[in-house]
């Protein structure tokens, strides 16, 4: 397991108070499609319904959700309250035209901070946490199988929050 990055302004314990993996293929989240036209609840007014471009958001966001809940379920995890360094490492599928004999990197979609995006809301419905906003640093990577030390051998990711040493959490 990589040690946390100690060039950081911040104490952060050295041990992760939640380590999951989750193995399946991470969605984005942000765009979004017009669907249609409701009501809103509050006011009456015709609103835009918008429905997730990406398909792959809700199944990887219940992946998540599971995970961190068993993790805390089991004892492995507690919920935190303090302030958070999230590190993540997304695994993403290499493409079968990707060179095969040579290191490449996944510089392409989907967005990081759309994977982060739907990530974070799903440990957030996992009471993980109360909010996103407990997060003051981070640190997210892709990579493709085999090709970085945390990298899974299929699809997935590494997630490890971090709290501050000796704060509540």
């Amino acid at each position: 397991m990589p040690a946390v990055d100690h060039t950081t302004a911040y104490d952060w314990h050295p041990t992760p108070a939640i380590t999951v993996v989750v193995h399946g293929l991470a969605g984005p989240q942000g765009s979004k499609t017009p669907v249609g036209w409701g009501r809103s609840r509050k006011t009456g007014r015709a609103i835009p319904l918008m429905r997730e471009s990406s398909n792959k958001v809700k199944p990887w966001r219940d992946k998540v959700t599971d995970a961190i809940r068993q993790a805390i379920t089991r004892g492995d995890a507690h919920p935190i309250t303090g302030p958070v360094y999230a590190q993540i490492t997304f695994t993403m599928p290499k493409p079968v035209n990707a060179p095969k004999r040579r290191r490449t990197y996944p510089a392409v979609s989907p967005d990081m901070d759309k994977l982060e995006r739907s990530t974070y809301d799903a440990i957030t419905a996992a009471k993980a946490w109360e909010d996103d906003g407990r997060v003051i640093e981070s640190h997210t990577r892709k990579v493709y199988p085999g090709e970085h030390p945390d990298a899974l051998t299929q699809p997935g990711a590494v997630i490890r929050l971090y709290t501050l040493t000796g704060a509540p959490s």
